[in-house]
């Protein structure tokens, strides 16, 4: 029972010193991207909204900007207009397995939102990032997309292999 309760208290402490590194922000993508580059879009279909100019894209859509790639069954545009009357992009709001992948670096979810100007994507809804160090699962992913970092909230999943400093899924 000693020899137990020893192991019990040895695996605590090396996870309590492992938890920190990992509860901090995690790195996404091999390259920073750069939210002020033109996004290319690809569909099977397309409507635009003459009401709110909006544009929605369905089937198969893929978004590329750089080296980031977006994917989802719909992606809805949203657009703003700036002080001078200019039309921007505001945001992309992606929905039905949808795929984000920048590098080597991939996570998919049930709804994704990229809002251009911070080169911020919220990821919610069963949120899967797949790393080579190993996989993390949880309900919210926050990307910024130019500092090439991530944080993952709501339930996030992963192993600790305290031998090696990496993480695994189960």
């Amino acid at each position: 029972m000693t020899h137990l309760r020893a192991l019990f208290i040895v695996l605590i402490s090396t996870l309590w010193f492992t938890l920190p590194a990992t509860a901090q922000n995690v790195a996404f993508g091999a390259v920073k991207a750069d939210p002020s580059l033109p996004v290319e879009v690809t569909s099977d279909n397309l409507a635009v909204n003459q009401a709110d100019g909006s544009a929605e894209f369905t089937g198969s859509v893929l978004i590329v900007q750089g080296v980031m790639r977006l994917a989802g069954d719909r992606v809805l545009v949203i657009y703003k207009t700036d002080a001078d009357g200019k039309r921007a992009i505001e945001r992309l709001e992606a929905t039905g397995n949808v795929i984000l992948v920048s590098g080597p670096d991939a996570a998919e979810a049930q709804r994704a939102e990229y809002t251009i100007d911070s080169g911020t994507i919220v990821m919610s809804g069963n949120v899967l990032l797949n790393q080579s160090a190993g996989t993390l699962a949880s309900q919210r992913m926050v990307v910024n997309l130019t500092t090439g970092t991530a944080s993952m909230s709501g339930r996030v999943k992963t192993i600790l292999n305290p031998s090696s400093g990496t993480s695994e899924n189960n």
